[in-house]
């Protein structure tokens, strides 16, 4: 696994490097007083390094995840807290893209749970993105809050917080390795969107740090939808 883990990371770094050095030989040589050529191949350079710069900062969370996972978070948070502040941070990207966040409440307030808050934030700010770089301009991307007395999978009361988008959906053969590092459907797509390949792994360490559970279900041409189940405090 180790050595499978370094020769993928040592793969996706090698792409936007060797782009770096063929961009900087260009700006060299056959570009050197091309001032159009110049701006191109600047931004060029900026896309590839803010890619290597995400990658990285993916892997040092999930290492950090990782070494954290066997201890137990005790904070006593909100859940509803927590989904709101990710509306408010992924807000400028919906309305880049004509996406509307809906998170849907039930009747009490609040949903207690035993978290940390940073962490989750990253799964809801991660699942929520997800939705809509997925889901298509001009859609909808719902969140609903249920609380359920008795969830069978964690013996006990939890929250049930459910990411839904309108995208075309995920094939059943993919669903099971979607939490793999570095599994993607479409290579060439997650990359265009900005995406490392690590987002959904960190999200299932983070989740396992919380003994929760994470669902996913999905339908070609209907949507997905990803539901993390948290115990309840």
């Amino acid at each position: 696994m180790r050595s499978d883990f370094v020769a993928n990371v040592s793969h996706e770094l090698r792409s936007p490097l060797t782009s770096l050095l063929g961009f900087i030989e260009t700006l060299r040589g056959p570009a050197k007083d091309d001032a159009q050529a110049n701006v191109r191949f600047l931004e060029l350079m900026e896309r590839e390094t803010k890619r290597m710069t995400r990658l990285v900062g993916d892997l040092l969370s999930l290492s950090r995840v990782e070494s954290e996972e066997r201890v137990r978070p005790n904070e006593k948070i909100d859940v509803l807290s927590i989904l709101e502040l990710s509306q408010q941070i992924l807000q400028p990207v919906a309305l880049e893209n004509d996406v509307v966040i809906e998170i849907n409440r039930p009747d009490s307030r609040e949903q207690m749970i035993k978290g940390d808050s940073d962490q989750l934030q990253q799964v809801f700010t991660n699942l929520i993105e997800n939705a809509m770089k997925y889901g298509g301009d001009g859609g909808k991307v719902v969140v609903d809050v249920t609380y359920s007395g008795h969830e069978p999978s964690l013996r006990g009361p939890a929250v049930h917080i459910s990411v839904t988008d309108q995208g075309d959906g995920i094939a059943q053969i993919h669903i099971p390795r979607l939490t793999e590092r570095f599994y993607r459907i479409d290579s060439h797509r997650s990359r265009e969107m900005g995406g490392t390949g690590l987002g959904l792994a960190i999200v299932k360490h983070i989740v396992n740090r919380h003994r929760g559970r994470l669902k996913i279900s999905s339908v070609k041409g209907q949507g997905s939808t990803f539901t993390v189940i948290l115990p309840a405090a």
